[in-house]
Order: structure tokens, then C-alpha cells, then sequence
């Protein structure tokens, strides 16, 4: 898994992570086990080979423990296949399941057109978008997208 993560990673393109992170600083921020509820999962081809991962926890503790929040990762490899999209129809249906009112999403680039209309499609929408709030490596300082859905109960 690490190696489609870095590759990730050390684009720059999608994800707010440090592009020199470290294996055992993604493996401490992705497998968040012993720290509370949340889970973190993997999609598999047919031969068992991991082709994408999330995470899913709390996007805040306490009076806010009641929101989820969630990061995705699909190896570029495997892009366009319906991966990205049976991960985020799972992780929506479990964290519904395991009593979430709420999903967050902090930090969609505008950029990553793909994963808007992914997310948009299965019912994120954009809250708000602050102004060049990532800095993409080709395209500059791009807006950085807050996505919610509502999953429990009014």
C-alpha cells in the first residue's frame, strides 16, 4: 500500500500531507487503531492486490466526536475503475452505521476534478472554499473545498 501512497504523497497534487512523510508517519496518521472509533479500510483487485485505501475517525473530539470525517487513496494504476467510488459508498454506509449524523471532508482541492464530482455524485456538497488554500504544484494556489453530507437522523 505504501507505495501508491508515496507516490500520492510526493505529488503534492491532492493530498495536505508533507510531501517528505515518512512510512511510519502515514502508517501512524492512516491506522488510527486504539485511538478512539473510526476504522480504516482497503479496496483489492481480483488477485487480492490493494489498489486503494481510506481512513474514516471523528473530525473532531468531544461535542464534535458526532461528525466524520475521511481520506482516500487509490493507486493511479487502478484510476477511473470504480475504486474510489465503491470506497466512498462504503465509507459514507459505515460511518451512517456506526452512528455519525455527519461526513466533513477538510480539504478537497478544487483542482482534483475528479474527486468533486466522485464526492458531489454520492452526495458531498461544497460548504465553502477558501480562497488559495492549497498550493498545487503545477497549477499554483488553488481553492481548498469543504464537503459535507448529512448521514443520520434530523
Amino acid at each position: 500500500m505504501w507505495p501508491f501512497m508515496r507516490e500520492i504523497v510526493m505529488a503534492g497534487e491532492t493530498f495536505s500531507w508533507d510531501t517528505d512523510t515518512s512510512e511510519d508517519d502515514a502508517r501512524a496518521g492512516w491506522f488510527r487503531y486504539g485511538q478512539g472509533p473510526g476504522f480504516t479500510v482497503v479496496a483489492t483487485d481480483a488477485n487480492g492486490t490493494v489498489v486503494g485505501t481510506a481512513e474514516c475517525a471523528p473530525n473532531h473530539g468531544g461535542p464534535g466526536a458526532h461528525v466524520a470525517t475521511a481520506s482516500f487513496m487509490v493507486d493511479s494504476r487502478h484510476a477511473g475503475r470504480g475504486v474510489g467510488r465503491a470506497l466512498g459508498e462504503y465509507v459514507l454506509g459505515r460511518a451512517r452505521a456506526e452512528g455519525f449524523r455527519a461526513m466533513q471532508f477538510n480539504a478537497v482541492a478544487e483542482s482534483n476534478v475528479r474527486a468533486v464530482r466522485l464526492w458531489q455524485s454520492l452526495g458531498m456538497q461544497i460548504l465553502a472554499t477558501i480562497p488559495e488554500g492549497f498550493r498545487h504544484p503545477a497549477a499554483g494556489y488553488v481553492g481548498l473545498h469543504i464537503m459535507y453530507q448529512r448521514l443520520g437522523p434530523a
